[in-house]
């Protein structure tokens, strides 16, 4: 176990490192648009990409919450029998439903926003402001969050143990469930750099403050 722990602390530091660097290519674009402008849109899409598989994991989430909350009230009040597996795959499926989506919510500009100034501002204007918030306040909890869980050796013992529920009758992947916090930063990063890409060739002028999903809606 030991020797997992310390794997881990030598690659998670790495990770973030890889994280940071591709985090910051979109400043990049944003200086040389003209070298970078097709790599971006290119890595955007992927980034896209990921955030949509995601999201279908999010929608298995969804489902396994109305199942297992239907099985979980058809248990207890018509054959008076309950279990806590039943109980946990509600919860894990709640917690991964919101966190595996979140990054599909920022692609689609779907979080909530307080919007005073920002709606009347022309688009290059949203673009930088967006670009700041980005890297002045989304990043950088994202860094928090991935950080206090490389400064943690209870998450490196989780997946060493393959921590299961404290509960008898508990689901065996109480380690996975812990997962979830990690790859929702990842995700937000991923997807984070993805729209940075985007806003950067907005405010050169190189790209339309449009996704490629809402054209062929558009077109559609």
């Amino acid at each position: 176990m030991s020797g997992f722990v310390g794997g881990f602390g030598q690659v998670w530091p790495f990770l973030q490192i890889c994280l940071f660097l591709v985090a910051c290519t979109p400043l990049i674009a944003l200086a040389l648009p003209d070298k970078l402008e097709r790599v971006g849109l290119r890595v955007s899409s992927i980034f896209d990409a990921v955030g949509k598989m995601a999201l279908w994991l999010a929608i298995i989430a969804a489902m396994a919450i109305v199942l297992g909350q239907f099985a979980v009230i058809v248990g207890r009040y018509v054959f008076s029998w309950s279990a806590s597996w039943l109980n946990e795959i509600v919860i894990y499926s709640f917690a991964a439903m919101f966190l595996l989506a979140a990054a599909s919510a920022l692609r689609e500009d779907a979080h909530v926003r307080v919007d005073i100034f920002r709606a009347t501002m022309p688009e290059k204007a949203k673009a930088i402001v967006d670009l700041i918030g980005t890297y002045l306040l989304l990043l950088p909890v994202c860094w928090i969050i991935l950080s206090s869980v490389s400064s943690s050796s209870s998450f490196a013992n989780s997946w060493a143990n393959l921590q299961g529920s404290r509960e008898s009758d508990g689901l065996p992947i109480f380690f996975l469930f812990r997962t979830l916090v990690p790859l929702f930063a990842i995700l937000m990063i991923v997807q984070a750099t993805a729209n940075a890409f985007k806003l950067a060739l907005v405010v050169r002028g190189r790209l339309d403050r449009v996704t490629d999903d809402h054209a062929h809606q558009g077109h559609g």
